[in-house]
C-alpha cells in the first residue's frame, strides 16, 4: 500500500514526519523534520517555525515526504534532501560522490590564502578526484585562477560534478575530465593542484559509521593496504605538471602526517607543511617542489 503523504498545514506534516523519524530511530526527530522541511523549501528552521500554520503546498509536501522516507531509511541528511552547502555554494549531492565535509572547506581556505584574492585571474588550477565538484567550483568562484580542470575516475561522479557546474555557473571555465587521478591533466601546466584523495585502509573503512559505509562510495575512501596509494600517485606525478612556484595541496588522514611528510621527501618535494583542520587535527598537506626545506 502506498504511504500517505503529509497533508494539511506545515505543522501537521512536521508532526507526522517526527513520528516517522522517531519510529526509525533517528535522533532528535523533531529537529530533523524541521530541518528537512527547511532544506526542501530553501529556508531556515526559523522560517519553518514562523510559517508552521500555513497550508502545506502539495508539491513541497511530496518532496518533503520523499526526503523523510530516505532519512528514515538511514540515508545521511544531505543525500536525503539532495543538496549540501559548501563554503558559499549550494550543490546537488547524492550517492554518486562523497558528501563534502567542513574539513575540506578548510583545505580550500588554505589554498585561497596562498593564491590570493580573486582579481587578476591567472594560471590553471586542478582538482584531482573532484567527486561532487565542490573544491573545483569553490576555486572557480572564489579564487584568482583563469580556469579549473576537475578530474574524476568515476563516470557517475563526473556526471554529478558537471550538473553542479551547470548549477553554479562559475565565472571561469571548469572542465570536468574523466580519468584516474593525474592522468587527465597531461598536456597542461598548473599553478595549483589540489585533491581530497581516498586515504583509508580497509580496516579503517570497516570502522566507519554504518551510514557512511552503506551510502557513500567506497572507492572514494579506501586507498590500498596502508591508505596511501593515491597519495603516492599525487606525490610521484604532480611536480612535473606544476608551473614554477606552483603548489600541491591535499587532504590526509590525521594519523599519517609523518608518513606523508616522509613520502614527500622521498619523491623529491623539498618543502612540505602539515596543517591542522578546524578541530586541531593534522589534516592538510601543502607541498612545493624544488625548494629548500
Amino acid at each position: 500500500m502506498p504511504e500517505a503523504r503529509p497533508s494539511g498545514s506545515v505543522a501537521d506534516a512536521l508532526h507526522r514526519a517526527t513520528e516517522r523519524l522517531q519510529q526509525a530511530g533517528v535522533l532528535n526527530p523533531k529537529r530533523e523534520s524541521t530541518a528537512l522541511w527547511a532544506a526542501v523549501v530553501g529556508g531556515t528552521p526559523g522560517d519553518v517555525w514562523l510559517n508552521r500554520e500555513a497550508v502545506a503546498d502539495p508539491g513541497t509536501a511530496d518532496r518533503f515526504w520523499n526526503a523523510v522516507g530516505k532519512r528514515a531509511g538511514g540515508a545521511p541528511f544531505p543525500y536525503a534532501v539532495g543538496r549540501v552547502g559548501f563554503r558559499n555554494l549550494d550543490l546537488v549531492v547524492d550517492g554518486r560522490a562523497l558528501i563534502p565535509r567542513p574539513e575540506t572547506e578548510g583545505l580550500v581556505g588554505l589554498v585561497l590564502e596562498w593564491a590570493g584574492s580573486a582579481g587578476d585571474r591567472r594560471g590553471l588550477a586542478a582538482d584531482v578526484g573532484t567527486g561532487s565538484g565542490c573544491i573545483a567550483l569553490a576555486l572557480a568562484v572564489e579564487g584568482n585562477f583563469s580556469g579549473v580542470v576537475a578530474t574524476e575516475r568515476s563516470p557517475a561522479a563526473a556526471g554529478l560534478a558537471r550538473e553542479n557546474v551547470t548549477r553554479v555557473r562559475p565565472p571561469v571555465p571548469v572542465d570536468v575530465r574523466e580519468g584516474d587521478l593525474l592522468a587527465p591533466l597531461a598536456g597542461d601546466r598548473y599553478r595549483l593542484i589540489v585533491s581530497n584523495p581516498p586515504y583509508l585502509t580497509e580496516e579503517e573503512y570497516g570502522a566507519l559509521e554504518p551510514a557512511v559505509r552503506a551510502f557513500e562510495p567506497r572507492d572514494a575512501l579506501v586507498s590500498g593496504g596502508d591508505g596511501l596509494d593515491a597519495t603516492r600517485a599525487l606525490l610521484a606525478g604532480a611536480a612535473r605538471l606544476l608551473e614554477p612556484g606552483g603548489l600541491l595541496a591535499f587532504e590526509i588522514d590525521e594519523r599519517r602526517g609523518p608518513e606523508v611528510r616522509s613520502l614527500a621527501h622521498e619523491y623529491g618535494w623539498r618543502r612540505i607543511g602539515i596543517h591542522d583542520d578546524l578541530f586541531g587535527r593534522p589534516r592538510f598537506a601543502l607541498a612545493f617542489p624544488g625548494e629548500t626545506a
